[in-house]
């Protein structure tokens, strides 16, 4: 099964691919967020069609203690308003840390700090889908092809 994990914030939507048979995630691109939610939601469904993907991986940002606060909130008022349109399953994966990771596979690639800011967001898609899929790996009765 192929997934778009999706790093969704205010400004930039940062995309990522990745499938259960391989386990390994890839940043893709980043979608510059418009402020309109459908928008939004269809330049996310044009990617989905052209990687033919079966299903959404969202980060969700819980808070440090664990709990949901406000942009969780938001967050799955996203991932409803994604799972409507598209009729695909979503996947909510603690993002907890994600742009952090995100910094540190960046490091010393060679980018300007614009260039870099924008890539962090389809890193940290990549790292927030490649979690999901290391965990779904973990799980009992599930194996790799």
């Amino acid at each position: 099964m192929r997934y778009l994990g999706i790093d969704h914030g205010a400004k930039r939507i940062g995309l990522s691919v990745g499938d259960d048979g391989a386990g390994i995630a890839s940043p893709l691109s980043v979608v510059q967020a418009s402020g309109d939610r459908g928008n939004d939601i269809r330049a996310i469904l044009k990617v989905a069609r052209e990687f033919e993907v079966a299903a959404f991986v969202i980060g969700l940002p819980a808070n440090m203690d664990g709990l949901e606060g406000k942009q969780a909130r938001i967050v799955r008022a996203f991932g409803d308003a994604l799972a409507k349109a598209s009729d695909k399953m979503i996947h909510y994966f603690d993002e907890r840390l994600s742009s952090r990771a995100a910094d540190e596979l960046l490091q010393g690639v060679g980018l300007t700090r614009g260039k870099k800011k924008v890539r962090q967001d389809a890193v940290a898609a990549q790292v927030i889908l490649q979690g999901f899929l290391d965990s779904i790996d973990r799980k009992p009765g599930f194996s790799r092809a």
